[in-house]
């Protein structure tokens, strides 16, 4: 008889995601100094970001399953936010679940978490932080991330409402992170699989208290608006709003490419951005052209939003003589003899 139809989803979305690893592994030069070539670089190492969430202990579950049978090396990471009492605690009880599961090595990382951005920027900002520095620590070839299509279905609608444009209804990447560090395998997967994996397995789950908590805005959409959408449109509104997420992430990434080989185009002998040819351009592809111009000049991409472009477009499409564009970051976009100057300062 074979695993519960949960867990054996689960143990499928892992198992491809390590195979993809495999692959790029055995494909890269190999890291060991001086090999010879025909030796095999050294297993790959792959680390789970565990809270001890049903998400993420399913993650766990799936990735202490698979990765003996590829030959991968497999740990973990919990990352203790100290956002409440007891938290030190959590992220030992964790550490131990992972240690039973087999995985070698795993770490509990301490963070401090700051304001910027909001409590839950701030937060994740954090984590994502701790997460990259364990993965260098232990020269890791990936981190599993636990979110799941509702986590997909949640996102998209908060870029919905922050009117941030296609890149935000793109949702979160199946493969992201510099050097495509982090996977993502259960963005096909509801969160009902992964708690009913927990479940049959008799993994022990945390809960947070922050995703009931009112004052998030991530968990009043779960609780209230995700519901209330499916009452008033009727289920498969999530599966919707993934599908949404993928589409819009092939066309965000189509535009950005055309962005990129048209920025090149529009700039004069000196590399100042030409305003005449600029105008030229579909406002979607112009408008990242824009952003990448100044994003290069120091302004921080997560503080970089939509209005902000907004503004620096009206100096090529209704130029008035209006003065200078204050950006995040210090950074100044003025139009300047036909030309459009984008500096820190």
């Amino acid at each position: 008889m074979g695993p519960h139809p949960a867990v054996a989803a689960i143990r499928l979305a892992v198992r491809r995601v390590l195979h993809d690893l495999l692959t790029e592994h055995h494909r890269a030069p190999a890291a060991v100094p001086h090999a010879l070539p025909h030796e095999q670089p050294p297993p790959p190492l792959v680390l789970v970001a565990c809270s001890g969430g049903a998400d993420s202990m399913a993650l766990a579950s799936a990735l202490a399953f698979e990765s003996p049978k590829l030959g991968i090396r497999a740990g973990g990471v919990t990352v203790d936010h100290g956002l409440q009492p007891g938290s030190d605690l959590r992220a030992a009880e964790v550490v131990q679940r992972l240690r039973e599961l087999g995985l070698d090595p795993v770490d509990s990382v301490a963070v401090t978490v700051g304001r910027a951005g909001g409590p839950e920027a701030a937060a994740r900002d954090a984590r994502y932080a701790a997460l990259d520095t364990a993965a260098e620590r232990h020269g890791a070839a990936a981190v599993l991330l636990g979110h799941t299509r509702d986590d997909q279905a949640e996102t998209v609608l908060l870029g919905l409402a922050r009117g941030s444009g296609i890149r935000s209804l793109s949702g979160m990447a199946a493969v992201s992170g510099a050097g495509g560090r982090y996977r993502r395998p259960f963005l096909e997967l509801d969160r009902q699989t992964a708690r009913k994996a927990c479940m049959v397995q008799s993994l022990p789950v945390w809960d947070d208290p922050h995703n009931a908590d009112p004052a998030y805005t991530r968990s009043r959409l779960r609780h209230e608006g995700l519901p209330a959408l499916e009452k008033a449109l009727g289920k498969g509104v999530v599966e919707a709003l993934a599908r949404t997420a993928q589409l819009s992430r092939d066309d965000a990434d189509a535009l950005d490419s055309w962005a990129a080989q048209a920025e090149a185009t529009v700039r004069d002998a000196a590399g100042l951005l030409e305003c005449a040819k600029l105008y030229a351009l579909p406002p979607a592809v112009r408008r990242r052209v824009l952003r990448r111009a100044a994003i290069a000049a120091g302004s921080p991409a997560g503080s970089l939003f939509a209005r902000h472009i907004e503004e620096v477009d009206r100096l090529i499409t209704g130029w008035r003589g209006q003065g200078a564009i204050n950006l995040p970051g210090k950074v100044v976009a003025r139009r300047q003899g036909g030309r459009l100057v984008i500096r820190q300062g």
